[in-house]
């Protein structure tokens, strides 16, 4: 992969969370990989405001609006790295966590990998 960063994750799934940049809210979103891709399996917010508004059948769990969107299976996330939020995301898997995104460049392109690890 020209110019990219490759991580392997040790569990078939992923937690990505960031601060909005207007509210200063932290959003969560736990991801699972599938056969065809990637699955949102329930996202969190702590608040809410401006553009972070919870999502239907949200329920408040110690603090955190956190509800099961309903999205079908993606072939991959992008997270836009303009480098004008304060941050970037935070990628956690398997105990480890990965700070991405935090300068401006190019989007960051989340896939599974092909079979074989290609």
């Amino acid at each position: 992969m020209a110019g990219g960063l490759v991580l392997a994750l040790a569990t078939p799934g992923f937690t990505l969370d960031w601060t909005h940049s207007v509210e200063r809210t932290i959003w969560r979103e736990d991801w699972a990989l599938v056969p065809g891709g990637l699955r949102l399996v329930q996202a969190a917010i702590k608040g809410s405001g401006a553009g972070v508004d919870p999502g239907p059948g949200a329920r408040l769990v110690e603090g955190w609006w956190v509800w099961a969107p309903e999205m079908g299976v993606v072939p991959s996330v992008a997270l836009a790295a303009s480098g004008a939020t304060g941050g970037g995301w935070r990628l956690c898997s398997g105990g480890r966590c990965h700070d991405l995104g935090a300068a401006a460049g190019e989007p960051l392109v989340l896939a599974p990998c092909a079979a074989g690890g290609g």
